[in-house]
């Protein structure tokens, strides 16, 4: 999100004065680093699915948006689809509503009897199933790490500056923030200050006494050998609750876990995958009988337990304190869309490209939540 509005302001406003505070410039915690990095439209709120058609565009032309020096970045773009699962007459019924609304707001989006997915996918068990639902365009994955750092390097190479440093105070006067503390004792004025911090944004916020329900939410990612060659693989949700992709010459999959504490240590679940994760895989994809796991890693989704939605915005009690945070799972593919509409909210006064209003802080204080139903756990 900060190196993406760094992006954004600098291109937009080539004069503009922007640092951004980086504690981890190695991003080895980071979450954009740690990411399945995919994309879709399958979304049950009308702002998710508007933003993720213009991340789409955004993500094609990286190439040439993100070019320095001639040297383009390909972040690896694999537009396979999503395939969501029902395995009931409840999740039948909810993925009809959710089809319902998004092909309402123009995504392509096909719903397949199990038959159908049985021919499409011969690999995959169908006994159990009522209802599949396919993304049929701009959805899929890519390389989250590649698009973090090119986003960086552009921001750069447009008068961006990066500084080694964790914000400890924000000096609040006359609703409004003058400086930004670091911990080593140097001080930054600033016009606009922007909440970026991913996981730990709730601590960000205390500094200027703004209370924000995101927590640090530990999600393993396994990397999984399988040796069946299996064609026209989408990203799978599976109504028992795991994921799991192509990656390479393998796969990677994940779930939800049982307890989801806040703030866990970033060790992966290796119980996980044998209770629950390779059983589950196996039952819904035989082939996985035999596959093997090759390693695994951790991360953190930035979890809003308000509504699952991003909070995106300036707050209403501070006039140049702003918020990119809380997107629960789905901050990679918006990253490059709502730090646009931040950059244009700081610039302009206003949301120009997508109208991100529904985003805005001022949901949590009226208690109105914007729910979104299709959040992979």
């Amino acid at each position: 999100m900060g190196s993406a509005l760094a992006f954004w302001l600098t291109r937009l406003e080539p004069t503009a004065s922007v640092v951004v505070i980086e504690r981890d410039p190695g991003y080895t915690t980071a979450s954009s680093a740690l990411s399945a990095a995919s994309i879709r439209q399958q979304f049950t709120t009308p702002v998710n699915i508007q933003i993720s058609q213009a991340s789409i565009e955004f993500l094609r032309a990286a190439g040439g948006l993100l070019a320095v020096d001639e040297s383009k970045p390909d972040i690896g773009l694999t537009e396979a689809g999503y395939l969501y699962l029902a395995n009931d007459v409840p999740g039948r019924d909810a993925l009809r509503r959710a089809h319902a609304i998004q092909t309402q707001h123009g995504a392509e989006i096909a719903l397949l009897t199990p038959a159908q997915l049985a021919d499409r996918f011969p690999w995959l068990a169908t006994d159990d199933l009522a209802l599949g639902s396919l993304g049929l365009r701009g959805e899929g994955w890519f390389d989250g790490y590649l698009l973090l750092t090119a986003l960086a390097r552009k921001a750069r190479s447009q008068g961006a500056r990066f500084v080694r440093g964790e914000a400890t105070e924000l000096e609040v006067r006359r609703g409004r923030i003058e400086s930004v503390g670091l911990a080593d004792g140097a001080r930054l004025r600033c016009g606009y200050v922007v909440n970026a911090a991913g996981p730990w944004a709730r601590s960000v916020a205390k500094l200027a006494g703004v209370e924000l329900p995101v927590f640090a939410r530990r999600r393993t990612v396994y990397v999984i050998a399988c040796r069946t060659p299996m064609k026209r693989f989408p990203l799978l949700i599976d109504p028992s609750g795991f994921w799991v992709r192509p990656e390479g010459g393998g796969f990677i999959a994940g779930l939800a876990p049982a307890e989801d504490p806040d703030d866990a240590p970033l060790d992966p679940d290796y119980d996980a995958f044998e209770a629950v994760l390779w059983p589950a895989l196996a039952a819904r994809i035989p082939a996985f009988e035999v596959a093997r796991l090759e390693r695994a890693w951790a991360g953190y989704y930035e979890m809003n337990v308000f509504d699952h939605n991003g909070i995106v915005g300036l707050h209403p009690a501070l006039a140049n304190f702003g918020l990119l945070n809380g997107f629960s799972g789905h901050g990679m593919q918006q990253g490059p869309i709502v730090a646009r509409g931040m950059a244009e909210l700081l610039l302009q006064g206003r949301f120009t490209s997508v109208d991100l209003r529904a985003l805005g802080y001022e949901r949590l204080i009226e208690g109105r939540p914007l729910r979104e139903l299709n959040v992979i756990g």
